[in-house]
């Protein structure tokens, strides 16, 4: 017969096992949770500098600081970012193109070392040069170009004007066709352009996708006094250039039966996407005051997207996924039937 000691030195034995069990399945059970709940990056857009040579009136993304990170805090951050799950990067500013060495470093290691399926960038095209795209056009997947009216007078009204953006549109357009990288166009409807017609323009330039963004009011970026601008001419007020839901349907109403055409009113673009700022650290333009994440050198992908508010479920009705590799759907799908001989350079 066991004695009373052994028999309660089993009962106890049995009863850690037994709680040792439950711990594991418990965080088994929260880890798999955690995993299936977890917020993926699938796509990332990276304003790796705040500098442009535009003063745009209605910039949302203004020159607070000259930060650049450097080459190894770029590429330790993007390669967290694949780690995690980002398939696609955007290379944004300011004007990325101010930098136009760690550019061509950044599209050739995402596309070459990280494999990522898109490589793209979105820039105002002024400081594009026909040689930089021949040398790094093969990391490249989409070329997005921010154009706001085929009007100069209108473009210089908005901050945008050199007086021959259009040509440098239709010239990069071509760039674009003989490199076979997607050509894309980005365009904010203001105040100043939302009466404005592109529907032939747009057809002849013919992009895959032309995205029109409703001018967004972010706290803290372009929400300065008008004495302000005047005494810091980094500083930007969007408030004269707001326009209405209406306005905004009124140019859509215009435009929406171009096939590549992809409204984001302001209910849709605010916490769509995935800010990645010059340090590195998340950004949050939602509603209210600008959030800022911590760095995600320092405290890793996860934990700074928890810092701020990502919509997926908008990211998702505003299109955010699509063919975004180049030779997928190709630039057949895009709207009109491509470049007027007078536009053939």
């Amino acid at each position: 017969m066991a004695s009373p000691y052994y028999l309660f030195a089993s009962n106890i034995g049995r009863c850690i096992t037994t709680a040792l069990a439950c711990c594991v399945v418990v965080y088994l059970t929260s880890r798999q949770w955690q995993l299936r709940n977890r917020t993926v990056p699938i796509s990332v857009n990276y304003h790796f500098t705040r500098k442009c040579n535009k003063t745009c009136k209605f910039c949302f993304h203004t020159e607070k600081s000259s930060h650049v990170a450097t080459e190894q805090q770029m590429k330790k951050g993007l390669k967290l970012l694949k780690d995690a799950g980002m398939r696609k990067i955007n290379f944004a500013g300011g004007e990325p193109l101010r930098y136009p060495k760690e550019l061509a470093m950044l599209c050739r290691y995402c596309k070459e070392d990280l494999e990522l399926e898109s490589v793209s960038i979105i820039s105002n095209g002024t400081l594009l040069k026909k040689k930089w795209l021949e040398q790094n056009g093969k990391f490249v997947d989409v070329m997005g170009i921010s154009c706001d009216s085929f009007n100069e007078d209108t473009n210089e009204a908005i901050g945008r004007g050199s007086g021959r953006n259009v040509e440098q549109l239709f010239a990069i357009r071509q760039w674009c066709l003989e490199l076979g990288i997607k050509f894309k166009l980005n365009t904010v409807v203001c105040k100043l352009n939302w009466q404005e017609d592109m529907v032939a323009t747009i057809a002849e330039l013919d992009p895959f996708r032309w995205k029109c963004f409703q001018v967004l009011f972010v706290e803290d970026e372009n929400d300065a006094s008008r004495a302000q601008t005047k005494d810091d001419k980094r500083k930007r007020d969007a408030r004269e250039l707001l326009i209405s839901k209406e306005q905004f349907e009124a140019f859509c109403g215009k435009h929406e039966h171009l096939s590549c055409f992809v409204p984001e009113p302001n209910n849709l673009m605010a916490s769509s996407y995935l800010i990645l700022d010059e340090y590195l650290c998340f950004l949050d333009k939602g509603s209210g005051r600008e959030k800022q994440s911590a760095c995600i050198l320092h405290v890793g992908v996860d934990r700074a997207l928890q810092e701020i508010n990502w919509d997926r479920a908008a990211f998702v009705k505003r299109g955010g996924e699509y063919d975004w590799s180049r030779g997928v759907s190709g630039d057949a799908d895009g709207c009109g039937d491509g470049l007027p001989k007078k536009y053939e350079f």
